[in-house]
Parts: C-alpha cells; sequence; structure tokens
C-alpha cells in the first residue's frame, strides 16, 4: 500500500514538475525537457489508473485500457483529448524528430489541464 501511495504522490509531484518548466521561456532545452516530463507524468498516470481500476475490481493493463477503465470509473470524463495525449506520449517515447516534437510541446498545457484533474480526483477519493 505504501509503495501505491507514493506512485500517487510521484504523479502529483511530476505534474508540479511539468507545471514548472512549461512557465518557462521556450528553448529547444525547455522544450525537450518538458516533453520527458510529459512522458513521465502519462506515464505515472496511467500506472495509477491501474492500481485505482483493480481496487474497483476492473483489470486493465495497458495505457489504452486504463484509460478506457478510468472512464468507467469516473475518473476522466469521455474526451479525444485523453486519446490524443496516448498518442503523443508514443510518438515521444519511441521517435525523435523536431517537428514532432514542436507539435507535442504545443499540445502540452491541454495535457497538463487533464493530468492535473486526474490527479486532484485520486486526492478526493
Amino acid at each position: 500500500m505504501l509503495a501505491e501511495q507514493n506512485l500517487f504522490n510521484s504523479l502529483s509531484k511530476s505534474i508540479e514538475r511539468l507545471a514548472e518548466v512549461l512557465n518557462i521561456k521556450k528553448s529547444d532545452i525547455v522544450r525537450d525537457s518538458a516533453i520527458k516530463r510529459f512522458e513521465i507524468c502519462f506515464d505515472l498516470a496511467w500506472k495509477c489508473i491501474k492500481i485505482y481500476a483493480r481496487e474497483e475490481g476492473i483489470e486493465c493493463f495497458s495505457p489504452r485500457s486504463c484509460l478506457k477503465a478510468a472512464f468507467q470509473l469516473g475518473l476522466i470524463a469521455y474526451d479525444e483529448s485523453w486519446l490524443c495525449m496516448l498518442a503523443d506520449r508514443n510518438l515521444t517515447i519511441h521517435m525523435y524528430r523536431k517537428n514532432i516534437a514542436e507539435e507535442v510541446f504545443s499540445k502540452l498545457p491541454g495535457h497538463l489541464k487533464l493530468l492535473k484533474e486526474l490527479s486532484k480526483k485520486f486526492k478526493t477519493v
């Protein structure tokens, strides 16, 4: 249980770190750092969903199936933005191209908003 609580705390702290870097004037280093922080946040988010879903009697084993479970459990609203976030994470984690990095970076404020909303739900349940 302690390890699981640490994961939820790590998600919250990682979201803060993503917000922090998004408030810095954009440069290549800031962009790349923000994308890496986003990847960490997304991975922690779906793993926290997995833990929460298991406690609610739903098994999920992949980011996509955990997003589906999160919707079923009312943790997230049905929103194409979550699927976009998953697609962006998959793009950035597997390859690096400047044009993709620029596109994903431009979406990070919206992704951050969704991640904050999810983290807030974990704190209230």
